[in-house]
């Protein structure tokens, strides 16, 4: 069983993986001249994550159509036109009950996934200013009108939308990486300015010969040409450049022998290229920039080689490329550094941009800070009027103790004695034969004693 390499970097390569499960093609090649490679034939490869939110669900999807027969058959039969049409979805109709209950239980693990992420979203923003539209965004790989059961229209709405995602992949990246150039650049300005004129000379000199440096460097072969690929095939192939052979290069670099080189193998190509420009030990070389040489290099031969635009090249795509004049007789290769990333005023309308953000975080900052002052200053008032209170509730316990009212318990109740120890305390205050006047019709007690004794 096998499947094309899913690519972060790749647009439509997500449809050739739907579309193709080729099986090995055997290779004429004297392996008395090649290098033992460590991959072992059979041993599953792991492909890298494409980026999409949606990759883990993506990739179940298809391992799971893989194991149909029927579909695995019409996969490689059909053409991408007939995936884009939605005419290959309709064929799930076809799938076993297996297949069918296993797609159903993974979309209904998706859905929950995709539910618990929203929640957890709206949770965090407290229902304030959410944008609803790009959470039902996350809902374009499938039908959340159906939880339950994954139905032909999940599958064309997959299919859909990894090819929208990902044919913008490649934009998105130049967008990024220009932005990171010019925050670079922003940052050292906003450095110097910092610096007195003296440091701030130094500085700049220092900058200038670093890149005299970064530039200094040995010919970048055009990506693509007789010459590049000589290169792979004498230093990294270990082959005789004389006995240079294209369709036994197509086969050596085929690494998953599916008949196609997919973008992660041309990637591949550009490696001694790009070793020439970029060493992560020097600090003139930027490693983001090698990274963004290499898409570019890969854009190029794709635009070049690649006659149906499916992002794959074939081996009689291939061919028929080195038989054009542009393989022996290539225009030299501009690299990053040659080239102008940006404008004044793109740099210019960056800061502006970059100044207004902060100034939005300034002015919420001032916020936040005020909300903390008046919490503060309701927090102390709260305190002050508490101690107020409890003095109060002290000065009336006083008050009560010197007018012989019994005290207040802790919740403000009387504290009343007992029976027995009002009588002990009466006994106490008036005893026997004392001085204090009785009540009327009050007797004493010694004196009923003694009319019982002596009638």
């Amino acid at each position: 069983m096998k499947m094309l390499s899913v690519l972060p970097q790749q647009c439509l390569l997500l449809l050739t993986c739907l579309l193709m499960a080729l099986e090995a093609v055997p290779i004429d090649i004297d392996k008395t001249k090649v290098k033992a490679e460590g991959h072992v034939e059979g041993e599953k490869v792991e492909n890298p994550d494409t980026g999409l939110y949606y990759d883990e669900y993506l990739r179940q999807v298809i391992d799971v159509l893989e194991t149909d027969k029927h579909f695995r058959e019409k996969l490689q039969t059909a053409d991408i036109e007939e995936i884009k049409s939605g005419k290959l979805s309709r064929e799930l109709d076809l799938v076993s009950h297996h297949v069918r209950t296993r797609l159903d239980e993974l979309k209904r693990q998706e859905v929950a996934r995709l539910r618990m992420l929203i929640k957890a979203k709206m949770d965090s923003v407290q229902d304030t200013g959410i944008d609803h539209q790009a959470l039902l965004k996350q809902f374009e790989h499938l039908n959340h009108q159906n939880p339950d059961t994954f139905e032909p229209k999940d599958l064309d709405m997959l299919i859909k939308a990894a090819t929208s995602d990902l044919e913008n992949y490649d934009k998105t990246r130049h967008e990024e990486f220009k932005k990171y150039e010019m925050m670079k650049e922003h940052e050292r300005r906003e450095y110097l300015k910092t610096l007195d004129e003296e440091k701030r000379k130094k500085e700049e000199s220092k900058f200038e010969e670093m890149k005299k440096k970064h530039g200094d460097h040995p010919k970048v072969h055009h990506p693509g040409s007789k010459d590049q690929l000589k290169e792979v095939w004498e230093e990294a192939d270990g082959l005789d450049p004389n006995e240079f052979d294209p369709k036994t290069f197509f086969k050596l670099h085929d690494v998953n022998n599916d008949g196609f080189l997919d973008e992660q193998e041309l990637e591949a190509l550009f490696t001694k290229e790009l070793e020439k420009v970029y060493d992560p030990k020097n600090e003139e070389d930027d490693m983001v920039e090698m990274e963004e040489e290499r898409l570019r290099m890969r854009e190029h031969v794709m635009n070049e080689v690649d006659i149906n635009k499916d992002r794959l090249v074939t081996l009689d795509e291939f061919l028929r490329a080195t038989e054009k004049k542009e393989f022996l007789e290539p225009d030299s290769w501009e690299t990053l550094d040659q080239q102008q990333l940006f404008t004044e005023d793109e740099l210019k309308e960056f800061e502006n941009h970059i100044s207004q953000q902060e100034d939005e975080l300034r002015k919420k900052a001032e916020e936040l800070q005020k909300q903390k002052e008046e919490l503060q200053r309701q927090h102390d008032q709260l305190q002050a009027q508490k101690q107020e209170l409890q003095q109060v509730v002290k000065q009336m316990e006083q008050k009560k103790l010197q007018q012989g009212i019994p005290p207040a318990g802790p919740g403000g109740e009387l504290k009343i004695q007992p029976p027995a120890e009002h009588k002990a305390a009466d006994a106490a205050q008036h005893p026997a034969g004392g001085d204090q006047p009785l009540p009327p019709g009050h007797v004493q007690e010694a004196a009923v004693r003694t009319d019982a004794v002596h009638p």
